[in-house]
């Protein structure tokens, strides 16, 4: 393992999280689910139509569900390979906000997916899949953040 041979990488890892919580922040200011204020950048005083999952253009919609069903498998692989990271995901809160993320994003998008009239039915049933993968490997990420950080400390 590259962490055992080379223990900075933990510090490394820490410097990453913060980029890697950006990855959420990012999908839900495209759906237009990011609260007021949280965004660093400043607020144009024009009027503004507010996007959302259910009114953005479907090739957007599905490099967001492509964008969120990539970063969800990378974090649960590199999470099922190399547990230990899991406390370093802990510090920067990372269940809380993987948590919260869920449940503001999933129901948004799913029900994005199925409210659109496509013209091809595959394309449906592909962002209807990867969703639900998507879906699934949050939740496994999940249970291997509170299995290690939470229920093994206790077991040992």
């Amino acid at each position: 393992n590259i962490f055992t041979q080379q223990p900075s990488y933990f510090s490394d890892l820490d410097e990453t999280l913060p980029t890697v919580l950006q990855v959420f922040n990012n999908i839900l200011q495209k759906c237009g689910l990011q609260c007021e204020g949280a965004s660093a950048e400043p607020q144009k005083l024009e009027e503004k139509v507010t996007v959302t999952a259910g009114n953005m253009p479907l090739l957007e919609l599905k490099d967001i569900v492509l964008y969120l069903c990539d970063s969800c498998t990378t974090l649960w692989a590199f999470l099922d390979v190399f547990p230990l990271a899991c406390e370093t995901f802990q510090k920067h809160e990372f269940c809380y906000r993987l948590a919260s993320f869920y449940e503001l994003a999933i129901p948004e998008l799913e029900s994005a997916i199925k409210k659109r009239h496509y013209e091809d039915n595959s394309v449906f049933a592909d962002l209807w899949r990867r969703i639900s993968h998507s879906r699934k490997k949050m939740i496994e990420t999940f249970h291997i953040l509170i299995n290690h950080v939470c229920l093994q400390p206790i077991l040992e």
